[in-house]
């Protein structure tokens, strides 16, 4: 089982050639912050551990991939400010990104994403 830190990755998508710039949120302050007071982000935001996220106080609306343990997509929804998600029981970790993101990125439940440390 592999251990997060809090830190700067890049997340790979089958079928595209460039990966995508994330940062990943594992401790409970990290995902706590999120992307809250934010106005936007370029890239993406994993939060790890994560089952449900909310997006009460956010001020854009945002794309969010449900991941279980091999980093598989779930599921992915688009969620407005303000709202609260419900719970995905087998989630593990829930990548956020602004909405339209995860279309133009191929992100859709059933692929396999990869995320390695920036610059490899």
């Amino acid at each position: 089982m592999r251990t997060w830190q809090d830190g700067t990755a890049e997340l790979t998508v089958p079928g595209r050639d460039t990966p995508v710039g994330v940062r990943i949120a594992a401790s409970y302050r990290a995902r706590t912050r999120g992307l809250l007071g934010r106005d936007g982000i370029d890239g993406a935001l994993m939060l790890t551990p994560c089952a449900g996220v909310h997006t009460f106080r956010m001020r854009f609306t945002i794309d969010v991939a449900y991941l279980d343990r091999e980093l598989r997509v779930l599921d992915v929804v688009t969620m407005k400010p303000g709202r609260l998600g419900r719970i995905r029981l087998r989630s593990r970790h829930a990548l956020e990104a602004e909405a339209g993101a995860m279309a133009r990125w191929g992100v859709r439940p059933g692929v396999r994403l990869g995320i390695r440390p920036a610059g490899v």
